[in-house]
């Protein structure tokens, strides 16, 4: 039996069923001046827009883009509250997912990239297409692509290693100190209960220990932080690694460390593709 009707469509089906969509999309570092066109088309043209962006400036932004924008910050801990931030995240998602079911075109904006450090898109987004919805990702510029531009290395040059602090220290990673090493989330290194938003030196001098098996302790280590408006400057603060205990650090600083030891050449490999060590300049 033929369940389509003459237009084609399933029978039972309408038009408006699983019509709800969701896309992630970042607005760059900078307020309004790093958002891609396409992004900045998506929250204008949705039907609501959820937000997580660093203050009122962007946030004053965002509403005269589009007529319902909803922050998201209301369900971090409160003033006096103890919360686990993964209580914090599922019901973020779940604002988000309802008005998607309820078939609504739906844009979460995020501060800097909507995929890096920020787990509630991607949660969201499976969510969504686990359900039957449309679900994408906008790319939008990072702190980290902020970093290169403003401390001046060509991450390139000699490679580059990234890793959150916390999960650094948790696990047995093995950095190069011939490349760069950026360690994000460094103000709240070795906090492991979620509900916490920074850390204390005694946790800060485990992670210099810890890193002192591949750099020395005078090693000069970058203190970064991207600046929010354009009448703004980057935090770019170079002290060396054993005064890391005693800086300020707050929720957007990041940890750059240069390497310590130059390149090494792989004779065995020079050799089979027959080039010399003079070759490489």
């Amino acid at each position: 039996m033929n369940n389509k009707n003459d237009n084609g469509k399933c029978l039972g089906m309408t038009e408006t069923d699983n019509s709800g969509s969701l896309v992630c999309v970042g607005t760059g570092l900078n307020l309004a001046g790093q958002i891609s066109v396409i992004s900045k088309s998506h929250i204008e043209h949705a039907d609501v827009v959820f937000s997580l962006v660093p203050d009122g400036f962007a946030l004053s932004w965002l509403e005269k883009l589009n007529g319902d924008v909803r922050s998201l910050q209301c369900y971090y801990a409160q003033p006096g509250e103890i919360k686990n931030r993964r209580d914090t995240y599922e019901q973020m998602v779940e604002a988000i997912l309802t008005e998607v079911r309820a078939n609504k075109k739906v844009v979460c904006a995020l501060y800097g990239h909507p995929g890096v450090f920020a787990c509630v898109s991607h949660f969201a987004i499976r969510r969504a297409r686990k359900e039957g919805y449309s679900a994408k990702m906008e790319p939008g510029i990072s702190a980290e692509a902020c970093l290169w531009a403003d401390v001046g290395i060509d991450p390139g040059n000699s490679g580059h290693q990234s890793f959150e602090a916390s999960q650094f220290m948790f696990y047995c990673h093995t950095p190069d100190p011939t490349t760069h090493l950026l360690l994000w989330q460094i103000g709240i290194a070795g906090e492991h209960t979620l509900t916490e938003f920074h850390t204390n030196s005694d946790r800060l001098q485990v992670l210099v220990e810890q890193l002192n098996q591949w750099y020395p302790l005078d090693h000069e280590i970058i203190l970064y932080e991207a600046p929010n408006l354009p009448i703004q400057s980057p935090r770019i603060d170079k002290l060396p690694l054993r005064e890391l205990p005693f800086a300020s650090l707050s929720a957007i600083t990041t940890l750059l460390i240069p390497p310590s030891q130059p390149l090494t050449v792989n004779h065995a490999i020079l050799a089979k593709l027959g080039i010399s060590e003079a070759d490489l300049g």
